[in-house]
């Protein structure tokens, strides 16, 4: 049982970091609280069609943004888009780079949107590691028997 008391110290010390480098927010633990016996999967859910959508989105944008004659209100709803979904899971650091990346198309600025493409890509990128760390953890705790501390 020590490796089960080991993993669960281990779960909950990457979780702060995670809210202490800014990757997530309070609506993160909102998300677990919704999380019970009845849907254990919960969470893990969610985020994946975060994923999903946030994927899609991602590619919507760098198409739009490479055409000749930009949309920017196409643009901006995109981002609209995506800055709701990372709000809704917590991810803070996309959700921060949206709201740049929302005033960059209020100003038409292209050069602007790409360097804020770029930079939603990257923070996309590493929430979606570390979420995907985390969530392996919680299944070598359960794997091991134990059961995940909130």
């Amino acid at each position: 049982m020590d490796g089960v008391v080991q993993l669960q110290r281990q779960l909950l010390d990457y979780t702060t970091l995670l809210f202490q480098e800014g990757f997530l927010n309070d609506q993160f633990t909102q998300l677990q609280q919704l999380q019970d016996e009845t849907n254990p999967d919960f969470v893990v859910e969610v985020v994946s069609l975060f994923f999903e959508d946030s994927e899609r989105l991602l590619n919507e944008l760098a198409n739009t943004l490479d055409q000749q004659s930009i949309d920017f209100r196409k643009v901006d709803s995109h981002v609209h888009q995506l800055k709701g979904s990372s709000s809704s899971i917590g991810a803070q650091r996309v959700q921060n780079v949206c709201i740049a990346f929302r005033n960059f198309c209020d100003a038409q600025n292209t050069e602007g949107c790409l360097k804020c493409l770029q930079q939603v890509k990257n923070e996309y990128a590493l929430v979606k590691n570390k979420l995907e760390t985390l969530f392996q953890l919680e299944q070598q705790i359960l794997a091991a028997g134990g059961s995940i501390p909130m």
